[in-house]
């Protein structure tokens, strides 16, 4: 039977999905989704580690699913979002094991360094970690694309992209198959001109791929219809707000243990062009564990990969045997 929690943090209301068995022994796993997805985006993991008799759980992050949604951009601050995250590792115990991915691995990242005591180790998809500089990533955005568009520019205007996702029933069939690796054209990274839409030229797949059955598609699309698209995107519209808040993270590296696992064509490998971000993920982390690239597998890897994915977290929480269980008394 599935079981479930909801956590409060400062008013807001954070749905928690929960596997394994309660005061199982070993340090409790989160997992941090990221746009557009839910906790349902771990069912597989959620499944594989609670077989193995280890508890584990995903939430909501808010704006999301079942999660509250507030309205302002300022809500959806990434130290906002960290202080979520921190009060679910509360309710898991105290002291918890992180799995993010996306917008979930920054999220996981920047816990870690807001909240260490928290944190005993970090699992990044996706997104490799990077210390935050002098320079705000939407101002790089706004230089490398600025004459044809990106995604992350296009929803800085409030409502608009809202409105395009919104209208469209078959948004998320799009932007899952686009940037799987079931679609080789590397949707969001698309050469079209600023002024178009984020699903300008990108069809809806005449199937679903495996990885995503009809059952799975329809928990998502239904989250969406219900909840909308703007805390989604709201925390894509605060990044310039972090920047103003990079002080107590500015130039820190990982202390944690870290892992990093990425899918072969996952378009944030080549955000940068002519740079890959895969090849040296470790970089900013004191205790790097090594780093896992999928093969033939896109962005969403832990759904499009489930196996190769689980054995690879799998192994990375085995090599935390030097880790504490608890925080000290």
């Amino acid at each position: 039977m599935a079981q479930s929690m909801r956590v409060m943090n400062d008013g807001v209301g954070l749905h928690v999905e929960l596997a394994g068995p309660e005061g199982a022994p070993g340090l409790p796993i989160l997992c941090v989704h990221g746009w557009p997805e839910l906790a349902h985006s771990w069912r597989h993991q959620l499944a594989h580690f609670a077989a193995l008799g280890r508890r584990i759980a995903a939430l909501d992050v808010r704006g999301y699913g079942r999660s509250d949604k507030p309205w302002p951009v300022e809500a959806y601050r990434m130290s906002v979002i960290c202080s979520d995250i921190a009060a679910v590792i509360d309710a898991l115990g105290g002291r918890a094991i992180l799995f993010g991915h996306d917008w979930g691995a920054p999220i996981v990242y920047h816990t870690a360094l807001r909240y260490p005591e928290k944190v005993a180790a970090v699992a990044g998809l996706s997104v490799p970690y990077a210390p935050v500089g002098d320079v705000s990533f939407l101002d790089m955005a706004r230089q490398i694309y600025k004459d044809r568009f990106f995604y992350q520019l296009y929803f800085q205007e409030e409502g608009k992209a809202e409105m395009e996702l919104g209208g469209d029933p078959l948004a998320l069939h799009k932007i899952y198959f686009g940037i799987s690796a079931s679609k080789t054209d590397r949707a969001f990274l698309m050469n079209k001109p600023p002024s178009a839409g984020l699903l300008d030229g990108i069809a809806a797949p005449e199937r679903l791929p495996d990885w995503m059955p009809e059952a799975d598609m329809t928990v998502f699309v239904r989250a969406f219809r219900e909840g909308g698209w703007r805390g989604p995107i709201n925390r894509y519209r605060a990044q310039d707000l972090d920047f103003r808040e990079r002080e107590p993270v500015k130039g820190r590296r990982l202390a944690q243990p870290h892992c990093f696992i990425g899918g072969e064509f996952d378009i944030v490998r080549h955000f940068v062009p002519g740079v890959d971000l895969y090849a040296d993920p470790g970089q900013h982390a004191d205790d790097f564990r090594g780093s896992t690239i999928v093969p033939r597998a896109g962005h969403w890897v832990q759904q499009e990969a489930p196996e190769v994915v689980n054995r690879a977290l799998e192994a990375f929480v085995a090599s935390l045997e030097d880790v504490r269980p608890a925080a000290a008394a």
